[in-house]
């Protein structure tokens, strides 16, 4: 669906993620069975709705079509349109295009790249 897709991982996870070259995922991603993902336009209210004002957060850029059969297309468990895609595995660090800090303003939201590459 896109090519590019998108996590944001706490600074101590992404730190232990390039240590071993794989994500196994946050505690809220074993809670589900899955790691979870947002394209680039529902990135920022999937930050809004579940990061908000979480600060030493990295925004991880994944390739998808690197992730193979483990990547599915969801409905969101909640009342949000359209489909998500969902992990059902680490995520492997050679997948990754770039991953880069994604600080918070003032009120609490995330400031994001003028332009997601």
């Amino acid at each position: 669906m896109e090519p590019i897709i998108y996590t944001m991982i706490r600074d101590a996870d992404w730190r232990e993620a390039r240590a071993a070259g794989i994500y196994r995922g946050s505690a809220e991603d074993a809670r589900d069975g899955f790691l979870h993902f947002s394209t680039a336009a529902q990135l920022r209210e999937s930050a809004a709705r579940h990061r908000a004002g979480q600060p030493d957060l990295w925004l991880v850029a994944a390739e998808a079509a690197a992730l193979g059969v483990t990547l599915r297309w969801e409905p969101s468990g909640g009342a949000r349109p359209g489909l998500f895609p969902h992990l059902y595995g680490p995520l492997p660090l050679p997948a990754v295009r770039w991953a880069m800090p994604l600080p918070l303003r003032p009120d609490g939201t995330h400031l994001f790249p003028d332009e997601i590459p």
